[in-house]
């Protein structure tokens, strides 16, 4: 059982690991060994989901989410196997934790007072004046 959250528990079988080779820079070792981690879990068909958080979890994962509502992660960061499927693991419950935290309420919209209006324009009026000074002197 992955503990994402207090309320949110992944069962072990919800979640497919799969041993894939690395890309990248390597040598012969690269070629030969599977150390790269492939991390598939069902979000559309997941019982462990609520609602609102699956629907966010839509939203976060971007790309790395199938047509079918799968969400793939792949972890290769690490030489080590085992390291790679912790990475993926804490990738997952981060991403799901990501998407149980409810969204800020929306701002909002504030209106400026007469006051600060009031100073603004006059503020306004005063650096018209000064500027206005600034110009040729006429004799009229």
């Amino acid at each position: 059982m992955i503990e994402v959250t207090p309320a949110i528990q992944i069962a072990d079988e919800e979640v497919q690991l799969r041993a894939v080779r690395a890309s990248g820079p390597g040598g012969q070792h690269v070629n030969k060994v599977s150390t790269a981690i492939e991390l598939r879990f069902d979000v559309r068909a997941s019982p462990s989901l609520p609602e609102p958080v699956r629907a966010r979890l839509y939203g976060l994962a971007g790309s790395r989410l199938t047509m079918d509502g799968v969400l793939v992660l792949v972890a290769q960061e690490h030489r080590s196997q085992e390291l790679n499927r912790q990475a993926a693991v804490e990738r997952l419950i981060e991403l799901v934790r990501e998407a149980a935290r409810p969204p800020p309420p929306p701002r909002k919209k504030t209106r400026p007072t007469k006051a600060s209006k009031e100073r603004r324009l006059k503020a306004k009026a005063q650096r018209s004046g000064v500027k206005s000074m600034r110009g040729k002197v006429r004799f009229d």
